[in-house]
């Protein structure tokens, strides 16, 4: 009977190691998880922070260029009035050359 006890220990005691062996594998595969979790969300917020200090660097520029269209705009603006002053003084023109013209005459 001593030896039944001393068998039926045995086989829970190499029962209970095989269960604490695949509990610390699984643990250890989880801990694994959680380790690459955490990487890819540390080049998650590196990936954020570099697409947020590209932006403003870029504002700057997206600035300067905003402030270059409405300097375009003002100089086609009066690029407009010029063009308007000097048709009305090219009609004019052809009207003064016309009475010079019948002056000679």
């Amino acid at each position: 009977m001593a030896s039944a006890s001393s068998s039926s220990a045995r086989h829970l005691f190499s029962d209970s190691k095989r269960r604490l062996a695949e509990r610390v594998n699984v643990n250890v595969n989880n801990i694994g998880s959680v380790a690459r979790q955490i990487v890819r969300g540390s080049k998650s917020n590196e990936m954020l922070m570099q697409a947020a200090k590209s932006l403003a660097q870029l504002e700057t520029t997206i600035d300067g260029s905003a402030q270059n269209l409405r300097k375009m705009e003002l100089i086609r603006a009066h690029m407009g009035y010029q063009f308007d002053v000097i048709e009305t003084n090219a009609q004019k023109l052809e009207y003064i050359q016309e009475q010079v013209c019948a002056m000679e005459r």
